[in-house]
């Protein structure tokens, strides 16, 4: 089984399901069982300031950080917080994904998020994406998605609004060219 572990999943300009519209997944875990991703780029209106005032009230939050949008990470479970970040020493709850990227859902990180102390980058979603084993493969087929590897400066450094074109810059084709549908030979 080939693994789509940090990469991205592209929607197709075909995929209609407003939810996943224009998306762009990143994939953290894709195995046997199924795989697990969290959009990237869709926001929810929501600020990092706001978010944590929510958590915690006397949690520190820099001017700089304090406008950064909360993402709407996926439909399953979006009472749930995830926090991609760059890597960097000292968060035991933390996953290495790459040796850039990190992913927690530990609440430890929160007091630190917003401030100097925190990861260089991160992005803060609720919710996930969740495909059952199989399932993802069998959307890849059916021309919802395309692949491509994933890379830290897309994922951490490109604004929200022009990742999913970003992304299909790099395949180096005109995405609207492409025909909904799959052949067969």
């Amino acid at each position: 089984m080939q693994s789509f572990e940090n990469h991205f999943l592209i929607a197709m300009p075909s995929l209609e399901d407003p939810y996943f519209s224009r998306s762009l997944t990143y994939i953290c875990e894709h195995n046997e069982h199924g795989a697990m991703g969290i959009v990237i780029n869709q926001p929810t209106g929501l600020h990092l300031k706001e978010m944590l005032k929510q958590v915690d009230e006397s949690i520190e939050v820099d001017d700089d950080k304090a406008e950064q949008l909360v993402l709407a990470g996926g439909p399953v479970s979006p009472d749930r917080g995830f926090i991609l970040h760059s890597t960097q020493p000292g968060w035991a709850s933390s996953l290495a994904l790459t040796s850039e990227i990190m992913v927690t859902t530990s609440k430890d990180i929160l007091n630190v998020l917003g401030n100097s102390k925190a990861p260089e980058k991160s992005l803060v979603a609720l919710g996930y994406a969740g495909w059952s084993a199989g399932q993802l493969e069998e959307e890849i087929q059916h021309n919802s998605w395309l692949l491509i590897e994933a890379d830290a400066d897309l994922l951490f450094n490109v604004p929200i609004h022009k990742k999913w074109q970003a992304a299909v810059q790099k395949l180096g084709v005109d995405i609207w060219q492409l025909a909904p549908d799959v052949g067969h030979a």
